[in-house]
């Protein structure tokens, strides 16, 4: 069985529950921790999750992955809402938290407004135009900067 058989077994099982409560899956994990497994689901929703969302997505999957049967390995399952710095994965999430802070990760070197290359962009997101995310840098220039080449984006917490 792949890595990745797993998680498309567990997604498919698991989108009916999310959509039920109206939460929506941020991540998906699947990973070799010593001797077992480790499946992690990350889950939000507009207003935040809480303590009960998680435990109840927990009950809800254990269910169904105790009647499908679908990972053969030892496992442990945790839910857990995305933290402070949440993932960045879909164009929506890049719409939605238009205005706040974050960190895009780049495949290859990129020039900002200004010229500058770099492959780290710390800024406030300006949304999406164009199959490019719009981001103002910390320090002052605009970047844009294609879909394609992004590797790795997360919100960023202000103190």
């Amino acid at each position: 069985m792949s890595a990745t058989d797993p998680i498309q077994r567990v997604e498919t099982l698991l989108q009916p529950i999310l959509d039920a409560m109206g939460l929506e899956l941020v991540e998906l994990e699947f990973k070799k921790v010593g001797r077992s497994y480790l499946l992690r689901v990350f889950i939000d929703k507009p207003d935040g999750v809480n303590l009960d969302d998680c435990a109840e997505v927990s009950r809800e999957l254990s269910v169904q992955l105790d009647v499908e049967d679908c990972i053969a390995s030892r496992y442990t399952l945790e839910v857990s809402s995305p933290g402070l710095d949440r993932p960045l994965k879909k164009e929506q999430d890049f719409i939605r938290y238009q205005g706040r802070l974050a960190v895009v990760k780049t495949t290859e070197l990129l020039k900002d407004e200004k010229g500058s290359p770099r492959k780290t962009f710390l800024g406030f997101l300006e949304g999406v135009e164009d199959g490019e995310v719009m981001i103002r840098l910390k320090e002052g220039p605009q970047a844009r900067i294609p879909w394609d080449k992004i590797a790795k984006a997360h919100l960023e917490f202000e103190f």
